[in-house]
């Protein structure tokens, strides 16, 4: 199955434009524009590594998919408001393309899939509260075009992993899972 159905562009409001955001919502912004910026890096360590002509291509789309979504969240979120860690979140996002390229495309792929399903599940959590408060319908407009490009990238990763994973490349997917969260929970504060 081929996932080449990509969701239509969107277009980011501008913070002046809209109504004062809450604590919370300014921490999960912090921590989105954190992760597309560590999402760029890990397509950047990909295609410093991997020779594969196929990962090379599938990077290529999917870093300027994840750049796009940066360049929303900069339109969005005042560079003040960015996090301090972005230096941190570059060199683990690096790391997280580099290493698993040294090891092929089904590495490559289980971790994007990692990634991927990481972020599904934690601009779902955004929607739902923005949702539940009723507030914010042009972030969460954006949130959800956001999501849907991740889930687009999941599935293609899915779809592109030729065996299953292996306990060792299991255990590297729970790593990337568990450091994503980390790093959301460090960079909505920091």
């Amino acid at each position: 199955m081929t996932h080449d159905r990509r969701p239509p562009a969107y277009t980011a409001p501008i913070l002046s434009t809209l109504p004062p955001l809450p604590d919370w919502l300014v921490g999960e912004l912090r921590s989105d524009h954190a992760g597309e910026t560590g999402a760029v890096m890990i397509y950047r360590g990909i295609l410093a590594v991997c020779r594969d002509p196929g990962v090379v291509d599938f990077a290529r789309r999917h870093m300027a998919t994840e750049q796009g979504h940066l360049d929303l969240l900069n339109v969005l979120l005042p560079a003040h408001q960015h996090s301090r860690l972005l230096p941190i979140w570059r060199v683990a996002g690096w790391l997280t393309g580099a290493l698993p390229s040294l090891f092929g495309p089904r590495a490559v792929y289980a971790t994007i899939d990692a990634v991927e399903t990481f972020v599904d599940h934690h601009y779902q959590q955004q929607i739902d509260r923005l949702d539940a408060e009723g507030i914010h319908a042009e972030i969460r407009a954006l949130l959800a075009h956001c999501q849907a490009e991740e889930v687009h990238h999941r599935d293609e990763a899915r779809d592109a992993a030729t065996a299953p994973a292996g306990a060792l490349l299991r255990a590297w997917a729970w790593l990337v899972g568990n450091g994503s969260a980390a790093a959301v929970h460090a960079a909505r504060r920091i």
